[in-house]
């Protein structure tokens, strides 16, 4: 559910519903209502929380699996191989 996810990340990057709700010029109770499931964040509250917490639009609306999405288009071809074989190497140790 979108509330139980934007709840996980505002915990994942230790802020209260007041930090959050500053950061978005709402009020804390408007975040509350959405870790209630009471409501939902507009669209525009969606993108707005995918900038903040550098995640997908997907993964706050539960459509990828639980996935996680890392924005590394930033990296030059050599940064973003060394990021590859880390995340190989760890999908290999977690899989065991």
């Amino acid at each position: 559910m979108i509330g139980e996810r934007i709840k996980e990340l505002r915990e994942k990057n230790n802020m209260t519903q007041t930090i959050l709700a500053k950061e978005l010029g709402l009020s804390r109770s408007a975040i509350n209502a959405w870790e209630m499931c009471i409501s939902i964040p507009s669209t525009q509250y969606i993108i707005e929380l995918s900038k903040l917490f550098n995640i997908s639009s997907d993964y706050i609306l539960d459509l990828n699996d639980n996935k996680e999405e890392i924005d590394i288009s930033f990296l030059n071809s050599e940064e973003k191989e060394l990021v590859y074989s880390l995340l190989n190497t760890l999908k290999k140790y977690h899989n065991k």
